[in-house]
């Protein structure tokens, strides 16, 4: 599995992602500070960082902008509490791959962590193109669905849509950036238009599994993959 480095000066929180990462099958390495995860970073080459935005000496935006100007690429995900937009657009001008506001749940950061060694393996000719978030499996290769086990039917709209979302749990996506997403071309549609999406989806998820409420409405904003869990 991967190597990953995990950069936070809380100590407690950085020991508990590290249990979290390992216990789905990666080699992980921490750092108490951006000095000594610089240092880290260098030395282990790992595949993916995982680093805190506040900390002394060397904050995470920072490390991730030195990292990038000394030509290490691996994909970085931030973690902060300031959640704002301006924090936002910085870290990714910066060449952070994701974002994470605290507190936010492990398993989404295991889900963020899975896609970008997605990506990335993809990018490089590698196996990985199968997206799991919950009870959902998507195999990105086939067009393929399931969900508790059971085949999903969808249309290629629908199984981007599901992708989209399943991507980045706990993301709120505007309708704008899903319909963007889904049909992959500057035709003009209404935004409106993602609502009968996912009432359609709704509809197939919920005739497998009477309860079904992973796709949550954000009023005013969009929607999201939310799964139960426990937060970090």
């Amino acid at each position: 599995m991967a190597r990953i480095l995990v950069i936070d000066d809380d100590r407690g929180l950085c020991d508990m992602l590290a249990m979290a990462i390992e216990d789905a099958g990666h080699t992980v390495h921490t750092a108490p500070d951006g000095l000594r995860g610089h240092q880290a970073a260098t030395g282990l080459s790992p595949d993916l960082l995982v680093s805190d935005v506040n900390m002394p000496g060397l904050d995470g935006f920072s490390l991730c902008r030195r990292l990038r100007e000394e030509g290490i690429l691996a994909p970085i995900i931030l973690l902060t509490a300031r959640d704002t937009e301006i924090d936002e657009a910085l870290g990714l001008e910066l060449g952070a791959d994701d974002y994470i506001v605290k507190p936010f749940h492990a398993r989404v950061l295991l889900a963020r962590i899975r896609a970008l060694l997605r990506r990335e393996a993809m990018r490089h000719g590698g196996p990985g193109a199968e997206l799991v978030a919950g009870g959902l499996s998507l195999d990105l290769d086939r067009l393929e669905a399931r969900y508790l086990g059971q085949r999903l039917e969808t249309t290629v709209t629908e199984f981007r849509l599901l992708v989209a979302l399943a991507e980045r749990p706990g993301v709120v996506f505007s309708r704008a950036q899903l319909l963007d997403r889904m049909r992959g071309d500057s035709t003009s549609v209404v935004e409106r238009l993602v609502d009968t999406y996912v009432r359609r989806l709704r509809r197939k998820l919920e005739a497998i599994e009477p309860a079904f409420g992973a796709i949550e409405t954000v009023i005013g904003a969009g929607y999201r993959w939310e799964e139960a869990g426990e937060e970090a």
